[in-house]
């Protein structure tokens, strides 16, 4: 998927596959929901998503609401804060290691 914010486009053919989530129910669910976590070649991280219409990931149109597919774009802290939810330890290693500890 390709988008362009601000003059800039993002796409997730030439960005890097950092990290993937989703909530394990097939597409045909209404509550479907598939994150993918991709960086750029610049450091700029982005979410593509798609949701189902019972998802955040929806739009309303008229009385129907529909599952959408949209990029978004990450501050490093939204990206950090996205990999600790879905605890991916390694990711967090390879692009935050400066800004973690032993407990």
């Amino acid at each position: 998927m390709q988008k362009v914010i601000n003059k800039k486009i993002y796409d997730t053919e030439r960005a890097k596959l950092v990290a993937k989530y989703s909530n394990g129910l097939p597409i045909s669910n209404f509550k479907h929901v598939y994150e993918d976590l991709y960086v750029t070649k610049k450091g700029q991280f982005f979410l593509h998503v798609q949701g189902g219409p019972l998802t955040i990931y929806s739009e309303k149109i008229g009385s129907n609401t529909y599952g959408v597919e949209d990029i978004i774009l990450l501050s490093e802290d939204e990206a950090y804060k996205w990999l600790e939810k879905n605890n991916e330890i390694e990711v967090i290693k390879k692009y935050f290691d400066s800004e973690i500890e032993e407990g």
